[in-house]
């Protein structure tokens, strides 16, 4: 049976970078999910790359059709926002090992989700980064948006804090905790413990 590594960690502590570096390396061979969000797309964002940016009729459709493992929505200062997974042919753990990103609360209701289906296979890797770095990371990239959402990176910051406090992490079963203070050390050490888990 396959296996899901379900990156964790707060915003900019380069989850995006990490799981880029992973995909690349084909020795792993882990393949993707690309998740659903009805927020617009950001500069430089293709639909079906980064996300299928879709509207919350479409999640509605989903969820009454019963195609859904996941959502989560979040109030932002743009406004509610959405991000959701579903089944939808992009996952066949009878073949495939995968690599996915999410927060706890997403980490949770996947694996209940395949639980069901006898298909619990799920494996989080958390990645940290002290607090006033992950702030500077942040704004740094939104200075590059086109329209730079300050707000919502606040809210986002903060969010965070609720999202990974400790007793979220406790109740996941997290306990693999990778430092990124050094983006190559660090999916160093991810990959180790990647190929411990697929011998």
């Amino acid at each position: 049976m396959g296996k899901i590594f379900y990156i964790m960690g707060k915003s900019a502590c380069g989850k995006d970078s990490v799981f880029k570096m992973l995909v690349s390396d084909k020795k792993l061979g882990l393949r993707t999910v690309t998740m659903y969000t009805t927020r617009p797309p950001r500069d430089g964002e293709e639909d079906g790359r980064e996300y299928f940016f879709r509207d919350a009729a479409f999640l509605n459709r989903m969820e009454t059709e019963e195609k859904l493992i996941e959502s989560r929505t979040y109030e932002t200062a743009c406004g509610p926002w959405s991000y959701f997974t579903l089944d939808d042919g992009q996952i066949d753990l009878d073949k495939y090992n995968y690599v996915m990103i999410g927060t706890p609360d997403s980490y949770e209701k996947t694996k209940k989700y395949f639980g069901r289906k006898g298909r619990s296979a799920m494996i989080p890797l958390y990645i940290h980064v002290e607090a006033g770095e992950r702030l500077m990371r942040a704004v740094k990239r939104e200075r590059m948006q086109a329209a730079p959402q300050y707000a919502e990176l606040c809210r986002r910051f903060l969010a965070d804090e609720e999202d990974f406090k400790k007793e979220n992490l406790d109740r996941c079963g997290i306990d693999r905790i990778f430092e990124n203070q050094d983006l190559d050390s660090c999916v160093k050490k991810i990959k180790t413990t990647i190929l411990e888990q697929l011998t």
